[in-house]
């Protein structure tokens, strides 16, 4: 099994930053990468960003491109968002996940892992 623990959330100005951390927990070696996405009330689970632990290869969403910045630790037990310039529509609920799974490419796709975190808020006020 596979423990992920979310921090650093709280509010913010338009325009500030966050940084994210998701500490991962338990058979880490069994995992290949960590994503990080976001819901809003209302609105459906959606992709941010991801990290393959081989290479180091990012992925991000087109919304989030050129203001978040994912990294990770080679431990594989840490991973980070920074989030800067950040808008009202970055307001949702973070969470980050992981993929048991080797794969050719990054997925985007929430339902391609297996375990996730309890989440934690980001507040972008206006």
């Amino acid at each position: 099994q596979v423990q992920l623990v979310e921090s650093g959330g709280g509010l913010v100005q338009a325009g500030g930053s966050l940084r994210l951390s998701c500490s991962v927990s338990g058979r880490t070696s069994s995992t290949y990468g960590i994503g990080w996405f976001r819901q809003a009330p209302g609105k459906e689970r959606e992709f941010v960003a991801a990290i393959r632990w081989s290479g180091g290869i990012t992925n991000y969403a087109d919304s989030v491109k050129g203001r978040f910045t994912m990294s990770g630790e080679n431990a594989r037990n840490t991973v980070y968002l920074q989030m800067n310039s950040l808008k009202p529509e970055d307001t949702a609920v973070y969470f980050c996940a992981a993929d048991k799974d080797r794969r050719s490419t990054i997925p985007i796709r929430k339902d391609t892992y297996a375990y996730w975190g309890q989440g934690t808020q980001v507040t972008v006020s206006s």
